[in-house]
């Protein structure tokens, strides 16, 4: 006991000290985290600018940066505050009843022939869908105030995380190999598991990013652009609602289908068969091919865990948890298949 005793307080030492680190920095761990992911994506763009540059890594690094903030995070912050700015518009349009929400329910109610009792047989009754409509715009000014004031409080907090997340990324960038390996040298698990813990991580964070947001783009862009073409107000709020809608596994198709039915009963037929063909064979399709090729690929990972880390990583994280969740439970299952090469005999 007394000989493994100096081993035993230095690395409940280490624990300590670790700890109280990772508190210290959790303010800033999602900004550090998307530094990370940005750093995967566009680390081969650096190594072939480093390459041109005849080995400048500052200059390579600051030029990677630069390209990142152009293509990637000016377009996020344009799409954010269109979404912002336009939802504020069609509120106040709602608020002031300008548009009719309450007449559109009555008028599907009007038109849908099918007896009402029968309706509610199956759980819809339009009499409460109408009530918490109501329900819904005499309290959304309180709603609407409080989220303001949230957003407000939360603006300087933001800045810090980007601030944070642009600087780490440069040294990232530079730096990345050497605090991978670094990382390897101290982890007492042995080099091949760490390896191979780090390629999964680097996997998966590349496939959900990659395949998930480039198919979750692709199919926002062309629900918003449907709707607009059929003339539906608010194309572009809905066509960003369906890009974090296909982030998900339920896809938007709970935007654009419900839209089509609404238009058939309001005797728009020729609207309606328009989105149900587009969403079907154009966004149903593009989610059917693209992503198993994009994601399911690289993470090697069922289509129900999938599911259930993507909703259990935006239940814990947020937003950040579509990337989170996926690669939590690819290192969990790496991990016990691991266990299992080890131990299994």
């Amino acid at each position: 006991m007394e000989k493994n005793f100096p081993h035993i307080f230095f690395l409940v030492l280490v624990l300590i000290v670790s700890a109280a680190f990772v508190g210290l920095i959790s303010e800033f761990i999602m900004g550090i985290f998307w530094a990370i992911i940005l750093t995967i994506l566009f680390h081969q763009t650096f190594d072939r600018l480093k390459i041109r540059l005849k080995g400048k890594e500052n200059l390579a690094a600051a030029l990677t940066l630069m390209f990142i903030i152009l293509i990637v995070i000016i377009p996020i912050l344009f799409i954010g505050s269109s979404l912002v700015s336009e939802s504020i518009f069609y509120y106040e349009k709602v608020n002031s009843g300008e548009i009719d929400l309450k007449g559109s329910i009555d008028e599907i109610r009007a038109s849908i022939p099918m007896n009402l009792e029968r309706l509610k047989g199956y759980g819809l009754d339009l009499d409460k869908a109408r009530e918490g409509l109501n329900d819904l715009i005499t309290n959304g000014s309180q709603i609407a105030a409080a989220q303001a004031f949230k957003i407000t409080q939360n603006v300087f907090g933001f800045f810090l995380q980007f601030v944070v997340m642009l600087y780490c990324l440069f040294f990232f960038l530079r730096d990345g190999k050497q605090l991978i390996e670094g990382i390897i040298w101290v982890l007492p698990i042995g080099d091949e598991k760490e390896r191979a813990l780090i390629s999964r991580f680097e996997s998966v964070a590349r496939a959900t990013v990659k395949g998930s947001l480039l198919v979750a783009i692709l199919q926002g862009v062309i629900g918003g652009l449907l709707f607009w073409a059929v003339d539906i107000p608010a194309a572009m709020l809905w066509g960003v609602v369906m890009i974090f809608l296909s982030l998900l596994p339920i896809g938007s198709t709970i935007i654009w289908l419900p839209a089509a039915i609404i238009l058939f009963f309001q005797g728009e037929i020729g609207r309606a068969i328009a989105i149900l063909v587009v969403g079907a064979l154009v966004i149903g399709l593009a989610d059917n091919i693209l992503r198993p090729r994009l994601v399911g690929q690289d993470t090697k990972m069922p289509d129900y865990l999938i599911l259930i880390s993507t909703l259990g990583g935006i239940t814990w994280f947020g937003l950040s948890g579509f990337v989170i969740g996926p690669i939590i439970a690819a290192l969990f299952i790496t991990v016990w298949q691991m266990m299992g090469n080890e131990f299994g005999e």
